[in-house]
């Protein structure tokens, strides 16, 4: 967890209602897999994927960039690919592949609706994932766990602390 922290493992994300909300949510989920599978590997990376102009019909990668002089350049999508292993000598692994817009999104919708095949995120990213992993030992990670979401209020929590709470609930008189 420690090299989440490193500034050069950073890329800008939305904030309301992506980061501190529904990809909360997401990891918060990643981190529950490992009571399920005792080895649970995770790649994460930003994407930059085409849209359709609707006036020309075209397809155009366009992103934001930030910083004073303009320099980083804001993902338009992130991806996660998921690897759980069932802990047996040549066993299963558990595969799910993931695909979000950096934007808002809502709480309801099923993180199960942004499932990608892996060869998606590998053709996106330019990235090989699982080339060398026998397609015997697969499974999809949606077939062989709930892949929902626990939704908590972080907003809600990073509030109170920043009021001296330490709980991260509500203070009490």
């Amino acid at each position: 967890m420690d090299d989440t922290f490193y500034l050069s493992n950073m890329c800008p994300q939305v904030g309301e209602g992506f980061n501190r909300d529904y990809w909360a949510h997401f990891e918060d989920f990643c981190r529950r897999l490992t009571v399920q599978y005792p080895s649970v590997r995770i790649v994460t990376g930003p994407l930059y994927l085409p849209r359709k102009d609707p006036v020309d019909n075209k397809w155009y990668v366009r992103y934001e960039m930030i910083g004073s002089p303009p320099s980083v350049a804001v993902p338009t999508h992130f991806y996660k690919v998921i690897f759980a292993e069932d802990g047996r000598e040549g066993g299963k692994v558990a595969i799910g592949a993931f695909v979000l817009p950096n934007a808002p999104i809502s709480n309801e919708k099923p993180i199960t609706d942004f499932e990608v095949p892996v060869e998606a995120v590998e053709r996106a990213s330019g990235l090989e994932f699982a080339t060398k992993l026998p397609v015997q030992r697969r499974r999809r990670l949606c077939a062989d766990t709930a892949c929902a979401l626990v939704i908590r209020d972080y907003a809600e929590r990073q509030k109170a602390f920043a009021k001296g709470d330490k709980r991260g609930g509500s203070a009490s008189k």
